[in-house]
């Protein structure tokens, strides 16, 4: 397929970013107010030598019902940009941090009342030990800015949220836990 090189390295390599740049627009759809790129669970997009686009994505819990979901939309979106061929693969290594949701991800959620994570505890090689009581000591209210907040209940809506209400100003919020 490739036989001169030049125009067509150049020509892939502008598809594979325009293949990125759709896939990292596609909402999540537990938390729509972020891209799976402000998440971090899109962990790359390339084309193959046949012209397939493989994007990789990486679940944020272990059996995330969303997958499907996230598959599914970053298809749709590719093929709908005329990528006839397309793969999405799901990495698992490494395993998906909360300290990958980027910065603007991070805005975001506080501004759609969400509290963001801190940062993710720090993981040793190894088994993991089991701690029933993994709790955070102070999580921000994202409407009022106090730190005079309560954990409520470690399960919210979805797996990787927990309930927690402000001291403060009473208001109930979701927090995103750390992972």
């Amino acid at each position: 397929m490739v036989t001169t090189g030049g125009d067509m390295v150049t020509t892939v390599s502008a598809e594979a970013r325009r293949a990125r740049r759709i896939a990292e627009q596609v909402p999540d759809p537990e938390l729509p107010m972020l891209t799976l790129a402000d998440l971090g669970v899109l962990r790359g997009v390339e084309i193959t030598e046949d012209g397939t686009v493989v994007a990789g994505l990486t679940p944020t819990y272990s059996g995330c019902p969303a997958m499907a979901e996230m598959r599914a939309g970053v298809a749709a979106r590719l093929r709908q940009a005329g990528f006839d061929r397309v793969e999405i693969r799901t990495v698992l290594d490494p395993p998906w941090t909360s300290d990958w949701i980027t910065p603007a991800g991070r805005r975001k959620l506080a501004e759609h009342g969400i509290a963001p994570p801190g940062a993710a505890p720090r993981r040793s090689t190894g088994p993991v030990p089991l701690e029933l009581s993994a709790t955070r000591r102070s999580v921000t209210c994202p409407r009022c800015g106090s730190a005079d907040t309560e954990e409520t209940s470690r399960f919210a809506a979805t797996s990787c949220k927990a309930l927690w209400r402000c001291r403060s100003c009473r208001e109930p919020f979701e927090y995103v836990k750390e992972i």
